[in-house]
């Protein structure tokens, strides 16, 4: 989906509240933690959507920042100890800006051990916003195989970005 000039950037995402709906439920697998997603990218782009570049694609957009958020979250999940009576939370301090730098440095590391045809593939789609048709066209391969490299990189970055840390 393209944002046109004659419609307003809060219509245009509203329009794609349904497909990142899908799309966080594929991820989380959970119908609540599905909708937080939702929320919350909706939250992040609107807050952003300064930065957004009219006549690009938004949908792209969007997903990017929902999955981002969906690996941040996966991220401190696995970090997050059980503290019932929230006594070790009261000592804790995490900067934002910190936990941010180091979530992207951790995903960009992760796409940098992949092999180079899922690196271009994921890197292409995913932060790139092509479609894969234009994916497809720009590695000269098929339809098919860019939606299998893509789907394939996804995969193996969860797996890595879901381990705990040593």
């Amino acid at each position: 989906m393209q944002s046109t000039g004659s419609r307003s950037f809060g219509h245009d995402l509203l329009q794609a509240g349904k497909d990142l709906r899908v799309f966080a439920l594929s991820l989380s697998r959970n119908a609540t933690k599905g909708d937080d997603l939702v929320q919350e990218t909706m939250l992040k782009a609107w807050a952003n959507r300064n930065s957004f570049k009219p006549g690009t694609n938004l949908h792209a957009w969007l997903f990017t920042i929902l999955r981002n958020e969906f690996y941040s979250q996966a991220r401190k999940r696995s970090r997050e100890s059980e503290d019932p009576d929230e006594k070790l939370q009261g000592e804790l301090i995490e900067h934002e800006r910190q936990s941010a730098f180091m979530d992207l440095q951790d995903t960009r590391m992760a796409i940098e051990r992949l092999p180079g045809e899922l690196q271009e593939a994921i890197v292409l789609v995913g932060a790139g916003g092509l479609t894969y048709e234009d994916a497809a066209r720009e590695c000269g391969v098929a339809l098919g195989t860019i939606k299998s490299r893509v789907s394939r990189a996804r995969a193996r970055l969860k797996n890595e970005l879901d381990r705990p840390s040593p």
